[in-house]
């Protein structure tokens, strides 16, 4: 499991020209689902993220969590994490689940992460069109793949 986490200062997720789904000040995490993922990567994934210590403290200095900052996440499938550009100039996503799988662990993330953060998270729409707004603060961008527990 890949993911991509952004501190934001807001983002929203808009389908079909509505709004879904909007935060404040938190964190987007965008999320990449292969097959060999388990529930073990899922709590892993989420504890870890939602204990990452990048919010400033009173000092400014990267220190908080999201959860000690009362910061918020927006949660977003993103197969395209799994692109593999080896070959050619065409990514290839063989690596990505399919919707049977990908759908159930994509779920299974959005509550475990709820239930880490102490609160609902906001979500994008499995497999939708979506268009993302956000203002990155910082910019703070941190990858983790949970294949590679650094």
């Amino acid at each position: 499991m890949r993911t991509v986490i952004q501190r934001v200062q807001h983002c929203s997720v808009t389908i079909d020209g509505e709004v879904k789904s909007k935060i404040g000040n938190g964190m987007l995490v965008l999320v990449g689902i292969e097959d060999r993922d388990t529930q073990e990567d899922i709590e892993w994934l989420c504890k870890k993220i939602t204990n990452l210590r990048i919010f400033d403290d009173e000092n400014g200095v990267m220190n908080r969590s999201v959860i000690e900052s009362g910061g918020e996440i927006m949660v977003v499938s993103q197969f395209t994490l799994h692109a593999s550009t080896k070959k050619g100039n065409r990514p290839s996503y063989i690596h990505a689940s399919k919707p049977d799988i990908a759908i159930p662990m994509y779920e299974a993330f959005c509550e475990e992460m709820g239930l880490q953060l102490g609160k609902e998270v906001a979500t994008g729409t499995f497999g939708a069109d979506m268009k993302i707004e956000l203002l990155n603060d910082g910019p703070v961008t941190i990858l983790i793949d949970s294949q590679n527990k650094e």
